[in-house]
């Protein structure tokens, strides 16, 4: 599976633009601002219905227009060609279609064309809180299994209306076990598979992650992966039994699969705290690497890779260490951005691979 062309209308600061693309290796050059991370991101969009940088649909609207339009051509195999097309009018609903049919839920695209991303914002997976991480975690588990985020969506809906349960108690001055209950039997139901899938993937995917940190570091760190959950010491209804009196007193829920973590280690230290901008930078890019590794094992596809400024802040060995990652064969198709045409081609050129260049 490969990405042919794409197109794009008003997307972000992107009037119209057409690409067509090599199999392999695609490089997007120029100036900082004139676009090359939106192109990204609109092939981002493609696969995930959504901006990677930008939560907001209507925000992705160029300013003073009306709509966006992004479309892609997707070569399946030899001869078979699938067309994306990811669209929104400021006052009416997004539209995403494929080959021309409307999706009645978005959630019934994603994993259909497996991507990995590695930006330079992926400093929040270390620097924010936890839901960053666990939205990293959901986001790799749905790309293969669509019965989980189905669950963490029923989940998150029912917990809407326990927390507002919550509320209603404390503002009537009243309480009722038995309502409360009902929300408690389906939240602990939905979180046994979720911590199940969880658990299941942090003992799949750390490994992974571990072997990429080693070759980008040359094996002088050690680094962990820990999932950091309530669950492992007491089931989700021994909790919400426990911390009753406190969730009335905050008026939403204290603890369940919304507050799990994971903890990112470096020689057994938080990484936060312990670790240069170097190792911040190289273990982010194990972290995404092992991603693109991880969705190809359990789905049989490989993911398209997209390096948004990739070099920055990296030393030169560090980058040596992961062109070798790109290097090898087990790659599909990779688009990179960078402000030096040089220096990307220079890299590229050592991949012994085929690529185009963009001038943005």
């Amino acid at each position: 599976m490969h990405l042919q062309k794409l197109s794009l209308v008003n997307y972000k600061n992107l009037s119209s633009e057409n690409f067509a693309f090599d199999a392999k290796i695609n490089c997007f050059v120029g100036n900082n601002g004139v676009g090359k991370t939106n192109v990204l991101d609109a092939i981002y969009y493609l696969s995930y219905t959504k901006s990677y940088f930008n939560a907001v649909a209507t925000q992705n609207i160029r300013h003073g227009e009306e709509f966006f339009m992004v479309e892609g051509d997707y070569l399946m195999d030899e001869d078979r060609v699938e067309k994306i097309v990811c669209s929104l009018k400021k006052g009416t609903k997004k539209i995403v279609k494929r080959n021309g049919k409307a999706y009645d839920k978005f959630s019934d695209h994603i994993g259909n064309y497996p991507l990995v991303i590695i930006s330079p914002s992926d400093r929040d997976l270390i620097i924010e809180g936890s839901e960053t991480r666990r939205k990293f975690m959901d986001g790799v588990i749905s790309q293969q299994d669509r019965a989980y985020l189905q669950n963490l969506m029923n989940y998150n809906k029912v917990l809407t209306q326990r927390n507002a349960l919550l509320k209603y108690f404390a503002a009537n001055r009243t309480f009722d076990a038995l309502n409360l209950s009902v929300y408690n039997e389906q939240l602990s139901d939905l979180s046994a598979y979720i911590y199940e899938k969880r658990t299941w993937f942090l003992n799949e995917f750390a490994p992974i992650f571990n072997a990429c940190y080693q070759a980008i570091s040359n094996s002088k760190e050690e680094v962990k992966l820990l999932y950091k959950t309530q669950l492992h010491e007491k089931s989700l209804l021994e909790l919400f039994e426990e911390n009753l009196p406190k969730d009335r007193v905050l008026q939403y829920t204290s603890v369940g699969i919304h507050k799990d973590d994971l903890q990112f280690e470096l020689n057994d230290y938080p990484i936060k705290k312990f670790g240069s901008q170097g190792q911040q930078k190289s273990y982010l890019i194990a972290l995404k690497l092992a991603q693109f590794e991880f969705m190809k094992q359990v789905t049989g596809k490989k993911p398209i890779l997209l390096f948004d400024d990739i070099f920055d802040k990296l030393d030169e060995n560090r980058v040596t260490q992961v062109i070798n990652l790109v290097n090898k064969d087990h790659f599909g198709q990779i688009f990179i951005t960078d402000t030096h045409s040089d220096r990307t081609e220079s890299v590229v050129k050592k991949t012994n691979q085929p690529y185009k260049i963009f001038h943005l």
